[in-house]
């Protein structure tokens, strides 16, 4: 990288680290905004452990179905099909985490008001 482009990162990551102060007023009246904040960090770990395990186990099933194929080709169509299948099922499971995390980030805890 060049030394302009390095300067103008570093000064547009001052800029924001700057400014940040800015939007970080609290709430007046809010006692849960812990619970909040945990519920969106404990929402945001729970995606990306769903979506690397999502990730590591289609690889998996690809690794294998691959394999199979190449083991027995007259069998391609049977394992395709439970390819499919099953990784249908593994993206299912990954947007099922994806649904109660967004139910988590855009829904205030324990009922209350903003």
């Amino acid at each position: 990288m060049s030394k302009r482009s390095v300067l103008t990162t570093v000064l547009v990551l001052a800029a924001g680290a700057f400014f940040t102060p800015v939007y970080a007023q609290d709430l007046a009246g809010t006692a849960n905004t812990e619970i909040a904040k945990w519920s969106i960090i404990t929402a945001g770990f729970a995606l990306a452990i769903a979506a690397g395990m999502a990730a590591l186990a289609q690889g998996r099933a690809v690794a294998s179905a691959s394999e199979a194929i190449a083991r027995n080709p007259g069998a391609a169509g049977d394992i395709r099909g439970s390819l499919l299948l099953g990784l249908v099922l593994i993206e299912s499971l990954a947007i099922y985490v994806l649904l109660i995390s967004l139910i988590l980030f855009f829904l205030y805890p324990f009922g209350g008001n903003v």
